[in-house]
């Protein structure tokens, strides 16, 4: 059939043409982020010392010229049909605490970014060490979505920053010490303008008595370690939730089950849809 006895049969029946768009295809383009580890803590024992910072979520993008985390070039194109379910899920962060914990894994339909890990388990990013003794070791990152944790120093004293998307978590230092950096995250401009996210979590301090700060929302950056310098007990933060960010081209819209929660804008010509929260029974159907 040629294009025009297309068209004018879609114009007599608008049925028809809506089925004709049904199969048809599109590229989109990604950013998916895990949620983010909690950072560890520290207690009196005898040690001036900080706990482990949290790992950043995994990151995964196909933005053109863009990066994945861990040092990895941009995926390649997804491409999906309308009028098809694909699943997504928004990973939460772990709390953080004494021990923090390892963040809930971020999926859309067949990409898969790991939860960050607390202090010294591996994930997304890996979780620093815990600074009460020396030759302690980060968590490692996921291939193609983070970089490791940091290491405790060679002696009691700052904590192991975690790991970001973008590299490895800061190592902690003996003795009486600052926090310790996280690991940088990645930036991308799939909204139009540039935002870095999944940063690890800074390893807690040992000069001071401080509690470690929360990752952002919907970031996936890796929560803070606590630490202590004169006694007491001070806990890591939480990790940031993950996010998943959408863009399709222009003529196509998104739309999404009902415990989904999401907001769009334009960007250019396209649109940009970004998750920020969604469980394991919700999808989004392109059209």
């Amino acid at each position: 059939m040629s294009f025009l006895s297309i068209r004018n049969s879609s114009l007599k029946n608008p049925g028809k043409k809506d089925s004709i768009k049904r199969s048809q295809s599109l590229d989109v383009t990604y950013v998916v982020i895990g949620g983010g580890g909690g950072g560890g803590g520290a207690t009196s024992g005898g040690a001036t010392y900080g706990g482990g910072g949290g790992g950043a979520g995994g990151y995964r993008s196909n933005v053109s010229g863009g990066n994945s985390g861990g040092g990895a070039s941009a995926e390649s194109t997804m491409t999906v049909l309308s009028g098809v379910a694909y699943g997504v899920r928004v990973g939460a962060g772990s709390p953080g605490g004494l021990e923090g914990g390892t963040g809930t894994s971020t999926v859309f339909y067949s990409v898969v970014s790991a939860g960050g890990g607390g202090p010294e388990l591996s994930g997304g990013s890996g979780g620093g060490a815990y600074g009460y003794a020396a030759g302690r070791s980060g968590g490692s990152g996921t291939a193609n979505q983070g970089y490791a944790g940091g290491n405790s120093g060679a002696s009691s004293g700052s904590g192991g920053a975690g790991g970001g998307a973008g590299g490895v978590g800061s190592n902690g230092v003996g003795g009486s010490q600052p926090a310790s950096a996280g690991g940088v995250g990645v930036a991308s401009s799939i909204t139009g303008s540039s935002v870095t996210r999944a940063v690890g979590g800074n390893g807690g301090p040992s000069n001071t008595d401080a509690a470690g700060s929360a990752g952002t929302a919907n970031t996936g950056n890796g929560g803070g370690g606590g630490g202590i310098n004169t006694g007491g007990t001070e806990v890591g933060g939480a990790g940031g939730s993950g996010v998943i960010i959408i863009r399709v081209p222009g003529g196509w819209t998104a739309s999404f089950s009902a415990g989904v929660t999401q907001t769009s804008a334009t960007a250019g010509t396209d649109t940009v849809y970004t998750i920020t929260a969604a469980g394991t029974t919700d999808t989004i159907t392109f059209q």
